[in-house]
């Protein structure tokens, strides 16, 4: 018998988010808008999926034509929807997104109705293996997450890994055994929504697959690199689950890079 890969399990917000068709240009000066399924619990079992892996997403949306438009595209980007609930008092959670000319994005307004759903999930605990430079900063209060020593304070005793993304400069990784650096990749950025999530999904699909690699440093800037190639991809579209990245193209990636 073919053994069944680990099911992952996401469980959040799913939302849309209305993106302008041109970068750079103020929200109120946008003409016209894509529309770009999202929310990072969402979109982190798609990556999961379109890697390849095994995935499912719980969560709340509103019982109307969008919630029901993202429960689809979950079916047909083979994420397991049994846990999807559509709620008659809420609306689906929308939210209007400003692309700047680098491809970084401000949130400028949202209906989310999903906080109803994540006050009721709230003795649920999600996995996020990582944090960006950003974060670091906020969770030292401004120390440099250039700094290992910075890095570490965040340490307890109850992590195995932790895994700091630095953009396109790519990531580093702490552990009890080893710590080092995996460089990112550069390319052509249209829209960084969901780079992160695509990060994290290729490295949940990575552990999924050998749970050694928490302890093996060989595998694990393996891992790492794969998924910096498939944060890098998802730059290169508008939209984050519409931009994820197959195992080819991440393969396609790392391999022109080693040319």
């Amino acid at each position: 018998m073919v053994s069944q890969a680990p099911l992952i399990v996401s469980f959040g917000e799913m939302l849309i988010d209305f993106v302008p068709d041109v970068s750079g240009v103020a929200l109120a000066e946008s003409n016209a808008f894509i529309k770009a399924p999202g929310g990072a619990p969402a979109n982190v079992a798609c990556a999961i999926s379109k890697l390849g892996g095994s995935s499912a997403f719980i969560g709340k949306v509103g019982d109307d034509e969008f919630g029901y438009m993202l429960s689809d595209i979950l079916k047909k980007n083979g994420v397991k929807t049994e846990g999807v609930c559509f709620d008659k008092e809420a609306r689906t959670a929308l939210a209007f997104v400003t692309l700047k000319k680098n491809g970084e994005r401000e949130f400028i307004s949202a209906h989310m109705a999903a906080m109803k759903a994540a006050k009721e999930a709230g003795s649920l605990l999600s996995y996020d293996p990582n944090v960006s430079d950003d974060e670091v900063g906020f969770l030292t209060k401004g120390g440099d997450p250039n700094k290992d020593d910075v890095v570490m304070s965040l340490w307890h005793d109850n992590l195995k890994l932790l895994v700091v993304t630095y953009g396109e400069k790519g990531c580093g990784y702490f552990s009890k055994q080893f710590k080092g650096r995996v460089p990112g990749f550069s390319v052509k950025t249209v829209d960084t929504t969901g780079a992160g999530d695509s990060f994290v999904g290729s490295f949940l699909f990575s552990v999924a697959k050998d749970p050694n690699i928490l302890t093996d440093e060989g595998k694990l800037k393996e891992a790492l690199m794969f998924s910096n190639a498939c944060g890098a991809i998802c730059t290169t579209q508008k939209g984050a689950i519409p931009a994820l990245p197959t195992p080819a193209s991440a393969q396609e990636l790392i391999n022109s890079s080693k040319k």
